[in-house]
């Protein structure tokens, strides 16, 4: 908790830090990685030409500070969702200092004067309860991970690779040195650090999309990000698209991931759009082989018919249950014609048309704004927001809360 002494400098200068955000985050970024280029890996090329990732580690400390003073959304689940980001990333404790003096100095840079030394020591607090929080949880995650933080990463090969869909391929990873397959739940995700022809190395997280049972390694399914309104494709799924083939190597990271199922026999709705169905993949298949008598639901959005990876392992999955829907929304309409089970319409996915019942448990991947529009649509319908899971990817996983 925020000691009283400063509850009411944050409470009261907090609109002011929320007001300069982006050019705090601008300094912030611009003078750390200036300076310390050996962190440039752990940040997404493409999100920084965007401006995504200069809005993340600031946006998050003043959404936990706005939670600290009662004034915002309950971080905690936004909390544990960094903190399995930054296991997969490898991020040790030492490195939440750098970020710290960097962050507070961009901040007394920006609001100038107004930083008097009681409020910065404020600013400092809330962020050391912030920080201090992480590194507790991630310790906790690399000891039931059984990962050395100092060694985060393991040598795979690619076993297998299959072509998905447009611009979509999945890659069978299985560990170089004969070890077994680390275990995992459905739903969670790796860390894949790629070395490019440049020199430079990227690290992107990759759901696993497939469930653990005899697979023999760990599937994940990529689809190539294309660069729209003159921002830059995407440099680590381009990489894997293009050049990555059988018998090549990569580093990854352990699973991790909270996107998970819960425990109970409820109904499961499993909405997502895109490469988002690839965690909802890897779910049904583990309740289609463990618990074969749970109702589901499944509701896609895509593109195009072209652009729908994963369809017949969701298919396929289906027929294992008792009790199964497949509803599919493409932009772009199809003529095709499709098994019973798999109920297609055209244009943008409709909430209100997928079935839902009082104690179902609904799990949600996709770009951004579309899960913050079909959770606002499901809590119109009553679906409490404890009933309600969420993955975000990219620099702004802390902003689903929202």
């Amino acid at each position: 908790m925020l000691s009283i002494k400063h509850e009411a400098t944050v409470r009261a200068t907090l609109p002011a830090v929320r007001a300069h955000i982006e050019t705090i985050t601008g300094l912030f970024y611009d003078t750390m990685l200036t300076e310390n280029p050996e962190l440039l890996r752990l940040f997404s090329r493409s999100a920084q030409a965007s401006g995504e990732q200069r809005k993340a580690l600031a946006g998050a400390v003043v959404a936990f500070a706005a939670d600290l003073v009662g004034e915002g959304a309950p971080f905690d689940p936004v909390v544990r969702r960094i903190a399995h980001r930054h296991a997969s990333l490898g991020i040790r404790p030492e490195q939440y200092t750098i970020v710290g003096r960097y962050l507070l100095n961009a901040v007394g840079a920006v609001l100038g004067d107004a930083v008097t030394p009681e409020v910065a020591a404020a600013w400092d607090e809330v962020y050391w309860l912030f920080a201090c929080r992480l590194i507790g949880l991630e310790a906790r995650l690399y000891a039931d991970a059984e990962v050395d933080p100092d060694h985060p990463w393991r040598e795979v090969v690619v076993s297998h690779r299959r072509e998905e869909a447009q611009d979509t391929v999945s890659f069978v990873l299985t560990s170089a040195d004969g070890s077994p397959t680390p275990s995992y739940r459905a739903g969670q995700y790796v860390s894949v650090a790629v070395d490019l022809p440049d020199g430079g190395r990227q690290i992107r997280q990759y759901s696993l999309s497939q469930a653990a049972h005899g697979l023999g390694g760990l599937r994940i399914t990529v689809r190539r990000v294309r660069g729209v309104g003159g921002a830059p494709d995407g440099v680590v799924s381009s990489h894997l698209v293009d050049h990555v083939r059988t018998g090549d190597r990569l580093a990854v990271s352990a699973p991790y991931g909270d996107l998970t199922l819960t425990a109970g026999t409820a109904p499961l709705v499993l909405v997502s759009a895109g490469v988002g169905i690839t965690p909802m993949a890897a779910i049904l298949d583990h309740v289609s082989r463990a618990e074969p008598n749970r109702d589901v639901v499944v509701a896609h959005a895509e593109r195009s018919l072209e652009r729908h990876c994963l369809r017949p392992d969701i298919i396929g999955s289906g027929a294992r249950l008792r009790s199964f829907r497949h509803l599919v929304w493409y932009e772009q309409p199809t003529s095709r014609e499709f098994d019973g089970s798999t109920e297609v319409r055209a244009g943008r996915i409709e909430v209100d048309e997928i079935p839902l019942t009082p104690e179902a448990q609904v799990y949600l991947c996709g770009p951004l704004p579309f899960m913050q529009a079909v959770r606002g649509r499901l809590r119109e319908r009553g679906v409490p927001g404890t009933q309600i899971r969420y993955e975000v990817f990219g620099s702004d996983a802390w902003a689903g809360s929202r």
